[in-house]
């Protein structure tokens, strides 16, 4: 598949990744991960007492599922709460309400020193390659550290797989020696790939893996994802702000606005026909690379609302520009308002499914 960078954004040329993939993926069978209604509430305290004095509603009614083989893309502002869900997921927080079911089996109340064997079927990309690795230890110790607390393999047997793992995301088994510091940004973030794959696991929560990286990098890895998850027919939350990165990788997109899911769809319908107004003025800012093409842009009104006092109704009706009466005092709820396509919005009217 031919990329073409213009502008520091990706253009996917010829037969999307998108279609490749869903086009194998049996869609009959259990998602590898189901979230119900997710809630992640963080405590304000003050005073003398330290009492509760207010919540953070970061994660607010969350749901979604991802198929195995499939990248499900979670964007939105910064501060809407896409890293938290991520974090929840893997039972990083304690989830305030909901559910996380992960191959069919609820662990959102699993004690977490029952979480250990849960562990193994979910891993973690993280946003910075640097501080996510320890520098005191080597490459190959990092990405063996897996295998070897969980006592799958040791000595040699150690040593060969990990060899694998690093022949797997593109680095040679000399490179096992060295530290991190001696690593590129891109390499470094190679190594957190290879570790997160050390256990073989179904689920992996990509939290901004490339935002940190050279854009001539960021394709080089997103390439190197999508050629593992071929592979390894491996399940992807996605999380970024960066919608043309989004847009490469992604089967599936959900839109996030203050705690909530405003608009969740597949990628090629979301960019053709957002159906959430939030969606519309997002899509609206992404750079085009063409300066014959003109877009107008959407400039939404005001700040974006603090977490702790959202507003009633839709909490996006004081920066909409179609707001209505019923926006200020009625939560819209997320239905189906095209086949497949999922909005949150009173301007939409639902289908039947």
């Amino acid at each position: 598949m031919a990329i073409e960078w213009l502008a520091g954004k990706a253009i996917v040329c010829g037969v999307s990744m998108v279609e490749s993939i869903v086009g194998q993926s049996d869609r009959s069978q259990s998602p590898v991960l189901e979230i119900q209604d997710l809630a992640k509430h963080f405590p304000v305290r003050g005073g003398f007492l330290s009492r509760v004095s207010a919540n953070v509603y970061a994660v607010d009614g969350v749901s979604f599922s991802i198929q195995a083989g499939e990248t499900l893309g979670l964007v939105g502002e910064s501060g809407c709460g896409k890293s938290t869900v991520g974090k929840t997921v893997l039972r990083l927080l304690d989830p305030t309400a909901g559910q996380v079911i992960l191959n069919g089996e609820d662990i959102t109340k699993v004690p977490r020193d029952g979480l250990r064997e849960q562990r193994r079927h979910m891993q973690m990309v993280f946003q910075d390659p640097y501080s996510s690795l320890n520098p005191r230890m080597s490459s190959g110790t990092i990405v063996g550290e897996p295998l070897q607390n969980y006592g799958l393999k040791s000595g040699t047997a150690k040593d060969e797989a990990v060899v694998a793992l690093f022949e797997r995301v593109g680095l040679r088994a000399e490179q096992m020696a060295k530290y991190p510091h001696e690593f590129s940004g891109g390499q470094r973030q190679r190594l957190g790939i290879a570790r997160a794959l050390a256990l073989n696991p179904d689920l992996i929560v990509a939290d901004e893996p490339v935002s940190a990286l050279d854009v001539s990098v960021q394709a080089q890895v997103i390439n190197l994802l999508m050629d593992l998850q071929r592979e390894l027919n491996l399940a992807y939350l996605f999380i970024s702000h960066d919608l043309a990165v989004v847009e490469h990788i992604s089967h599936r997109i959900a839109v996030m606005y203050l705690g909530k899911i405003v608009e969740l769809t597949d990628t090629r319908s979301l960019f053709a026909a957002p159906q959430h107004p939030y969606s519309e003025a997002l899509l609206s800012a992404v750079p085009v690379p063409d300066p014959t093409q003109k877009r107008d842009r959407i400039i939404l009104r005001g700040d974006v609302p603090s977490p702790i006092n959202p507003p009633s109704g839709c909490t996006f009706h004081t920066r909409c520009p179609y707001v209505e009466d019923i926006c200020r005092v009625e939560v819209p709820p997320l239905q189906q308002v095209r086949p497949g396509h999922y909005a949150a919005c009173h301007l939409r009217e639902a289908i039947s499914s």
